[in-house]
């Protein structure tokens, strides 16, 4: 790929992970800024999408929006791994599937409409496996941040930006008249010079409407953010552990809010312990090698005090299923199409 085209995609992909323009027009208004026009601004972000390194461009919703989601992990003897991975990767509402490097070694995140759902899918896989899922319910985040800074060799920028509110969570979840809205922006805008339009056709509304709902669940933090969404792994970003600490109670939040504005942590949240599971803090940190990733974590455990405490890093070693979350999908006004596979079709 010439070094020009490597330009061009770093500058659609990095910039635009989050204050994605909210007009009508918004991919001539990108191009405006890159000296591009709109046509080659939609081509270039179809061949990021056909090459795997765009997974979709819409809302990455706050924790507490709506929907319900948990994550879940599993003790798998080795040799069925494969087979229990396949299991869990089935089930629809699972989103993320990893295999990490600990006895217990398999992490995913269910997801559904509501709790009681999220647990009939964990129940489903308990018996389909025989084996017991841990459930961990996130308590408190303190950084949701899945944009990337594609000019370093970790990601995550660390300044804070990606957390909602004074406690992480959205203030107040999204109201019901908005969850059809909410699902076709969690599935991605179509490829096409007016996207908004199309949402706007779907919902039998307006694209003023569409877009003043997009801004007020700004405004209220409902959202992380809203724009382009990377797969890491594509773009290089092929080493991330999660590391976990055993914190006491009443200090949990003080290393937790540390852990938020260190560079190189993209995700840091509290969550639930269970008598198999003693750690209670949690921090994700992606690298372009496991060198970057220990080094990153090593600045970020010293500089939110975290050394004194029992810990566990946990790298990933196999990615099962990758998406992203679908919580509102059954509120759809129909069937979605897969938004950006028209404009890859239409390529030369």
């Amino acid at each position: 790929m010439p070094s020009s085209q490597n330009a061009t995609h770093l500058a659609l992909l990095n910039h635009w992970q989050r204050g994605f323009p909210l007009c009508a027009e918004p991919f001539a208004a990108i191009g405006h800024s890159l000296g591009m026009d709109a046509e080659a601004v939609l081509s270039g972000y179809a061949r990021l999408w056909q090459a795997g390194a765009l997974s979709r461009i819409g809302a990455v919703f706050a924790p507490g929006a709506g929907g319900a989601s948990l994550l879940a992990a599993m003790a798998v003897p080795p040799e069925r791994l494969d087979d229990v991975a396949a299991t869990v990767s089935a089930h629809p509402g699972v989103n993320h599937n990893y295999e990490r490097e600990h006895t217990t070694n398999l992490w995913f995140v269910a997801t559904g409409h509501d709790a009681d759902q999220v647990e009939r899918l964990l129940q489903s896989i308990e018996h389909t496996t025989g084996l017991p899922v841990q459930r961990l319910p996130m308590l408190r985040p303190y950084r949701i941040d899945t944009a990337f800074d594609l000019e370093r060799t970790s990601a995550g920028v660390g300044d804070g930006v990606g957390t909602t509110g004074p406690t992480g969570r959205a203030r107040t979840p999204l109201a019901p008249e908005d969850w059809p809205l909410a699902a076709l922006a969690e599935q991605g805008l179509p490829l096409t010079e007016r996207p908004y339009d199309v949402w706007a056709d779907q919902l039998h509304s307006s694209t003023p409407a569409v877009l003043a709902t997009i801004t007020r669940w700004q405004d209220e933090g409902l959202l992380s953010r809203f724009g382009v969404v990377v797969r890491h792994h594509e773009l290089g970003y092929t080493a991330n552990a999660m590391a976990v600490f055993d914190v006491p109670d009443d200090h949990v939040d003080t290393h937790g809010m540390a852990l938020a504005h260190a560079h190189g942590v993209t995700l840091a949240y509290r969550r639930a312990r269970t008598p198999d599971w003693r750690y209670n803090l949690y921090c994700m940190v992606h690298g372009r090698d496991r060198a970057a990733v220990h080094t990153q974590l090593a600045q970020a455990v010293a500089q939110a005090g975290l050394a004194p405490c029992p810990s566990a890093v946990l790298f990933s070693l196999r990615r099962f299923k990758q998406t992203g979350a679908r919580r509102f999908a059954h509120h759809a006004p129909h069937a979605i199409p897969e938004p950006m596979q028209e404009a890859v079709d239409a390529l030369p």
